[in-house]
Parts: C-alpha cells; sequence; structure tokens
C-alpha cells in the first residue's frame, strides 16, 4: 500500500512517501526542507515531488500518516489541514502519530531517551521513551530545565531532537546527531499496523500543549461620541 507521510511541527517541512507490506515499510522518495516560516509554501509542492520522484498519482495513495505535533499553531495547522483535506478528497483514511516519536522511538535501544524540539519561549516540548521506544512521559511544554529535572528522574542517559541541541547544556545529557527532526519512516512505521490492518481514519487533533496568543476581545470600545 502506497502511503504519503507529512510533518510540519517542527521548522523541517517534510513529505515522504512510503511502501506498507506484511514485510515491513520501504522508503519510496522524501523531501525535507528546514523552514520555520514556509510551511504553507513548501507542503503542497513537496507533495507533488514525492509522487512525482515516485511516479506515481495521488489516487495511488492508501493513506495518509501525519505528525500531530506537538508544535507552533501556524506551522502544525498546515501539515494537518493538508492530511485531512487530501484524505477526504480521496477517500482514504488518516492516521495521526505524535511527532515527538518520530524523533525519540528511533533512537531508543536499551535506555531512556528524551526527544525534545524548539517550543520557541525558551522552551520546550518533550517526551520520554524507554528502552523500547515506548513513551513513558509527555508530550509536555516546558523550560528546558524542568524537561531535564524529569528526564533525571526516569534515568535517562541520552537526548535527540533539535531542542535538545539547542538547550545541551541546560539538559546535561549527551545529544545524538539524528534524527533531529521528525523521522518519517518513523512515523510511518508506528502506523502501519493501523494501515495494514484498515482501522478507520482518525480525526488529525493537533497537540498545540499552549493556548492560542489570540483571544476574543471580551468588550466592545464605543465609536460614537
Amino acid at each position: 500500500m502506497l502511503v504519503l507521510v507529512v510533518d510540519s511541527s517542527t521548522p523541517a517541512v517534510t513529505a515522504a512517501l512510503v511502501e506498507v507490506s506484511a514485510d515491513g515499510v520501504l522508503a519510496r522518495a522524501q523531501r525535507c526542507t528546514v523552514d520555520a516560516r514556509a510551511h504553507g509554501e513548501l507542503l503542497a509542492p513537496q507533495v507533488d515531488a514525492v509522487l512525482a520522484d515516485a511516479d506515481a498519482r495521488p489516487a495511488d495513495l492508501a493513506a495518509i500518516v501525519a505528525g500531530l505535533g506537538p508544535g507552533p499553531f501556524t506551522g502544525l495547522r498546515v501539515g494537518l489541514v493538508t492530511a485531512a483535506t487530501m484524505g477526504q478528497v480521496l477517500g482514504i483514511p488518516t492516521y495521526g502519530v505524535c511527532s515527538l516519536d518520530g524523533i525519540g522511538h528511533p533512537v531508543a535501544a536499551g535506555e531512556p531517551v528524551l526527544a525534545a524540539s524548539d517550543a520557541r519561549r525558551r522552551e520546550v516540548y518533550w517526551a520520554v521513551y524507554d528502552g523500547a521506544g515506548q513513551r513513558i512521559a509527555g508530550p509536555n511544554v516546558d523550560a528546558p530545565a524542568v524537561a531535564a529535572e524529569r528526564a533525571r528522574a526516569l534515568a535517562v542517559t541520552v537526548a535527540v531532537g533539535d531542542g535538545a541541541h539547542r538547550y545541551a547544556d541546560v539538559l546535561g545529557l549527551p545529544v545524538r546527531a539524528e534524527p533531529r527532526y521528525p523521522d518519517a519512516m518513523a512515523l510511518a512505521g508506528l502506523a502501519a499496523e493501523r494501515i495494514r490492518a484498515g482501522a478507520p481514519g482518525e480525526r488529525l487533533t493537533p497537540l498545540y500543549l499552549r493556548r492560542p496568543d489570540a483571544v476574543a476581545a471580551t468588550g466592545h470600545k464605543p465609536v460614537l461620541p
């Protein structure tokens, strides 16, 4: 089954095409561009590009996997709206995966790992994974020092992700070079069981973790003297 994977939860705008079979998940094409201010401009062309790279059409897709975040409002919304719209138009299921799982799960190999992405405002989105790659804490958004304290309590020995690179001095943990951003193959792998089983499509609910900065006005100023 041909599956499209999209993620826009971090500065990395990712689109990938994978083949999911009983034997595993095979990469067919991938595009990833790091630009925190161009999610809307980049994602749709990258989807077109990976389809062209694999000589495929949208009608060939059997499902769509999307990173649910956590991430900033504007960027994250681009990926989820794209995935939901394509799923509805093509009549195919959509499946969501926590984007931090696409960072932490690939690194877990017998020891707890902290996955962190940059949340701006001097904070990180973070989660902790056990040695088998199962999430055991998070996702949360906190100051790096808070994430570091929780990680120590869970005996974490290594960190990964762009947020871990940015705040390595505060976290006080060895930082793995990759994956710095959500890995498309990991996201697809984490959804593969649902895809193979033909599970019903899911509503793609974003993990914002923060309230929006914009709020509705509580009063009205008179405009007449």
